[in-house]
């Protein structure tokens, strides 16, 4: 698979990804292209709930539906911390309460982060 293939693949995952969390209620949905800074995912996207029960409701309903689109998760982490993490390969979603996430700042860690040669595509 060419590396603009698999580019158009995970961008397609972000997509349905934000789609469903946005359905989901889910705060402040942001997507981190993290390509050329790591080796483990192309994008992160990060989101947030109100409440436990609601970042466990955004996370469920993430998998449920990426599930009947033949898109299962390779790893689901954390549901009953506050913070999910569904891994879908190329892409991994971040589900959090917003304590968490101003608390570990994901975004501005992964987006200040020079890219790495030995990640270029």
């Amino acid at each position: 698979m060419s590396e603009a293939t698999k580019s158009q693949g995970s961008e397609a995952i972000v997509t349905a990804i934000c789609d469903i969390a946005d359905e989901a209620k889910a705060e402040r949905i942001e997507t981190v292209d993290v390509r050329g800074k790591t080796s483990i995912a192309d994008y992160f996207i990060v989101c947030s709930g109100n409440s436990d029960t609601h970042v466990r409701a955004i996370a469920g309903r993430i998998e449920d539906k990426m599930r009947q689109a033949k898109r299962r998760p390779l790893r689901v982490e954390g549901a009953e911390t506050g913070w999910v993490l569904l891994d879908f390969g190329d892409v991994i979603c971040h589900v959090m309460l917003e304590s968490q996430r101003q608390f570990y700042d994901l975004e501005s860690l992964w987006e200040s982060m020079p890219k790495r040669p030995e990640y270029e595509a």
